[in-house]
């Protein structure tokens, strides 16, 4: 625990919470309404979808915090997991990360920002895919550059996403007139609650993060719980409200067809074509900050595993530019694969797979809360997850539930994923035969 120990304990709840507010909104919120109406049949049952999505959000959030309080190392899920299951594990994670889940994120976000500039500007939809893949470059070279670059560009889109939510979400419930409960999606997709939430979980998607910043809070036992079920309640809140908000303005059929560009239609809605594309600008300035989050952070995995010689070409992915300071490398490795991914699915697509892949490791990482009780048993914990064993329970079985019903809606890309994620074996054993070589 010298790690910990070393750390300066100067957060506060409402720095804690504010972080976790600011790694969870992102583009979900604007993005998902129509695909989560479209899987849940009705409006009633996808306002269920997106409180359950906050739910197990709340269980998991909790539960990973104890796990990270008693792994204070950097890395994340890669780290957990081979801390508690062994370097194999730890190996899948890293590998399920570097090459699904972090180039997936990317270049959904990449992809929904080209679609929501050409709706905003009346552009060929077709310029969509490209404005998406100059942008993921143009970000790639800024945070290649430095972090500070990077930082501030997230500093200004974390402003700005505030604004889009806020007006829509007032002011959609106060003018609008449409029937909010019981409004059909006019879809002819099977319904499925599984696939829904999975949906969902794709807007709540960041929480992991707020278990990293434990061991630099005042008082981690009363302030992490308390950061994470008010700041994800929050989150839920604002979700919930924007899509009744969108309901109220828009039919449920409609917001389905638009799609991606439904929270900008319902802008223009409410306060015109002028105050439309303003509201459109401030969604594209939350996704496009949402995108250098990511774009900064992701490639710290695969470097993480360059350095432990646990990637092919490990040499050149493991360098850090003696100019920026920054892994250039593995970010253009993260970003090419993003690209490959943008020209062969679209957004939704690429999103629900990266959520799918690493919620298989996220219930792992739940249940490592019990096996570090029983391996830690009568050590003193900063952090306990309150109500154990029931809310590390519910988060098994809520993710769970969510990794079985996609496989039963989604077979053929569900195997994809699994296949993509067990072909790491195979090359972890011919780099560790190539080490002891």
């Amino acid at each position: 625990m010298n790690a910990e120990k070393n750390l300066k304990r100067e957060i506060g709840l409402s720095v804690a919470m504010s972080i976790v507010i600011g790694t969870v909104i992102g583009s979900g919120i604007f993005m998902k309404p129509g695909r989560v109406l479209e899987f849940a049949g009705d409006s009633t049952m996808a306002l269920l979808a997106w409180v359950l999505g906050g739910i197990i959000t709340i269980a998991g959030g909790l539960t990973i915090a104890e796990v990270a309080t008693q792994i204070p190392k950097t890395g994340g899920l890669y780290v957990y997991m081979e801390e508690v299951y062994g370097k194999v594990w730890g190996f899948l994670s890293g590998w399920v990360q570097t090459i699904i889940y972090g180039p997936a994120v990317i270049g959904a976000l990449g992809l929904y920002f080209g679609s929501l500039t050409t709706n905003l500007f009346s552009w060929d939809k077709d310029l969509g895919p490209m404005i998406g893949i100059a942008t993921v470059i143009f970000l790639a070279v800024v945070n290649s550059l430095g972090t500070k670059y990077g930082g501030i560009v997230q500093n200004l889109a974390t402003i700005g996403k505030m604004i889009p939510i806020t007006m829509i979400a007032v002011f959609g419930i106060w003018k609008g007139n449409e029937q909010i409960l019981s409004s059909s999606s006019g879809s002819a997709v099977e319904i499925s609650m599984g696939a829904a939430i999975l949906a969902t979980l794709w807007a709540y998607d960041g929480w992991l993060m707020v278990g990293f910043v434990a061991g630099e809070m005042k008082n981690p036992a009363k302030i992490l719980p308390k950061a994470i079920i008010g700041g994800i309640l929050i989150v839920t809140a604002a979700y919930v409200l924007v899509n009744i908000a969108l309901l109220h303005v828009l039919p449920a059929s409609e917001i389905v067809t638009l799609g991606e560009n439904s929270a900008a239609a319902a802008a223009t809605v409410l306060f015109g074509d002028i105050g439309g594309k303003l509201i459109a600008v401030g969604i594209a300035v939350s996704i496009f900050g949402c995108l250098n989050g990511k774009i900064l952070t992701f490639p710290r995995v695969p470097f993480a595993m360059a350095e432990r010689n646990q990637l092919p070409f490990a040499g050149a992915l493991s360098k850090v530019s003696p100019k920026y300071g920054t892994p250039i490398p593995a970010l253009f490795m993260q970003i090419a694969l993003a690209i490959v991914m943008m020209l062969l699915a679209d957004p939704d697509y690429l999103s629900e797979m990266a959520i799918f892949a690493v919620y298989i490791f996220y219930i792992f990482a739940f249940y490592a809360v019990f096996l570090l009780r029983k391996r830690n048993k009568g050590t003193e914990r900063p952090y306990s997850v309150p109500l154990f064993p029931i809310v590390p329970a519910f988060a098994i079985i809520g993710s769970a539930y969510i990794v079985v019903a996609t496989i039963m809606d989604n077979p053929a890309d569900s195997l994809t994923a699994i296949i993509v994620t067990v072909s790491g074996l195979p090359l972890y054993m011919y780099l560790n035969k190539k080490k002891s070589a």
